[in-house]
């Protein structure tokens, strides 16, 4: 299964795709998780110290290996079809999780030159890892709509988009469904997070139920969550009633697979 983790910035997409990629490793399968967020911090969630995310320089800015797999030797023409597999085995990073990692990145506007040949490389690993590799994938994407513009996520089976009760987060999910709609993706749910009372929930139902999103579950907020992010702790150390809420929606999603 491939699932694509997507939201306004802040909301707590990162959390959740960490949470969700540690459950699947728990209940025995083999994940891959990606980082596609411009700030990636996925690594830090999955273990990694601050300093060795870091050191990991993305795939989208490591140029010698795009240049390696996209050179065609003529100025300004470059390969559309290349190998990939061997980037996955080269650049993966085992975390202390035991979840397999990807940093992406994205491929930043140059002050000169073209972008085509990272774009080119980047959309066919993603495409590869996406449709090709056998195991759980779960991809952190970059906040708010732009990367659905690219077709990064077409390949997904599953889009979970992440919001608060804010009216903003809200109407940012629903852009992020309507474009996954229109990419023809069939498994698009709303997980409802940080969650302080009823009315949040009933605030994010009551939004859902008028713009025909489905809702898979909601994250209750969680002081210890906070608490960890803030002094840079392994949010797994102590029991969460928000991890436990998110493995809830992991079980959900494994069900879906029969």
């Amino acid at each position: 299964m491939k699932i694509a983790v997507s939201g306004k910035g802040g909301v707590g997409k990162t959390f959740i795709t960490s949470v969700l990629a540690r459950y699947f490793l728990k209940k025995g399968f083999k994940v891959l998780a990606i980082d596609a967020d411009p700030s990636p911090n996925l690594g830090v969630n999955l273990g990694l110290t601050f300093n060795e995310v870091k050191n990991i320089t993305p795939i989208s800015e490591n140029f010698d290996l795009i240049k390696s797999k996209t050179d065609s030797g003529v100025p300004g023409v470059y390969k559309l079809t290349f190998e990939v597999e061997d980037v996955i085995k080269k650049y993966s990073i085992v975390t202390p999780s035991g979840v397999n990692l990807i940093v992406m990145g994205i491929v930043k506007s140059a002050e000169s030159g073209c972008t085509c040949p990272a774009n080119a490389f980047i959309k066919s690993l993603l495409k590869h890892l996406l449709s090709k590799k056998d195991e759980i994938v779960i991809m952190d994407m970059e906040a708010g709509t732009e990367h659905l513009g690219r077709g990064t996520a077409k390949y997904v089976d599953l889009m979970l988009i992440v919001s608060d009760s804010s009216l903003k987060s809200l109407e940012i999910a629903f852009k992020i469904h309507e474009l996954a709609v229109n990419m023809g993706l069939k498994r698009i749910f709303l997980i409802g997070n940080k969650i302080l009372n009823k009315r949040d929930e009933e605030s994010i139902l009551s939004f859902s139920f008028k713009n025909g999103l489905n809702v898979i579950g909601f994250i209750p907020y969680d002081y210890k969550i906070v608490e960890a992010d803030l002094h840079g702790e392994y949010s797994y150390a102590f029991q969460s009633k928000s991890i436990y809420a998110i493995e809830d929606i992991g079980e959900k999603i494994l069900n879906m697979k029969n």
